[in-house]
């Protein structure tokens, strides 16, 4: 069995899924593309995502794109075979419940903060200057999501109860904004403070930033 991860090792979708992986405790490979043209062929577009985009999984011939529907794919699969890490329970309103967190994150957390670290972090890293005026726009988005975020944490120490594959998804997005400069925002909020430590002080999150050297993305 081999499972190769086709994406840059630093993007945040791709450690979504290395830390899934983890989690289920699979080994897998990571293979990176060369350049950004490596992911705009005619036979990457054909055989791997059609849209040009990464990360993609290859389970032994299996190819899959996007990257939840890929963590779904491999918690159906491999969840329980290697730990007794539940990253999607079996209770039919329980795993419904991991399913609203997720489409919460998709829809109302990461488009303001994917705009804010874009501007922060990867442009940054470009030597571009960012736009304050999206950055400004950005914070005040996402400052009205964790207002949210922190009713809907009170009394929970993760956003079902229990750890979930919702409560990974936010992880390494986050932890980008943290690096830039913008914790604040979740530290202010006692219950989101709180998610967030749990959620990143996971053994397997802190030996993923070692890892892949995610302190020197800032």
């Amino acid at each position: 069995m081999t499972i190769r991860v086709f994406g840059y090792s630093a993007s945040a979708y791709s450690l979504m899924l290395f830390y899934v992986l983890k989690e289920l405790g699979l080994t897998y490979e990571n293979v990176q593309p060369n350049n950004y043209e490596d992911i705009k062929t005619p036979e990457y577009l054909a055989t791997k995502h059609p849209f040009g985009k990464v990360p993609y999984l290859d389970d032994d011939g299996f190819h899959i794109y996007e990257t939840r529907a890929i963590a779904r794919y491999l918690i159906n699969k491999y969840q329980g075979t290697k730990t007794s890490t539940i990253l999607i329970p079996s209770d039919v309103q329980k795993a419904a419940l991991v399913e609203q967190f997720i489409s919460v994150e998709t829809s109302y957390y990461t488009q303001p903060l994917s705009k804010l670290v874009m501007q922060l972090v990867y442009l940054k890293r470009q030597g571009k200057e960012p736009d304050l005026k999206i950055v400004n726009e950005a914070r005040e988005e996402l400052d009205k999501v964790l207002d949210v975020y922190e009713k809907l944490l009170e009394g929970k120490d993760y956003l079902t109860g229990e750890f979930s594959l919702a409560d990974i998804l936010h992880v390494p997005i986050t932890f980008y904004a943290f690096n830039a400069g913008e914790g604040e925002l979740w530290d202010k909020r006692p219950n989101v403070s709180r998610w967030w430590k749990n959620i990143t002080e996971r053994e397997i999150w802190k030996n993923l930033v070692i890892e892949r050297n995610l302190a020197q993305y800032k």
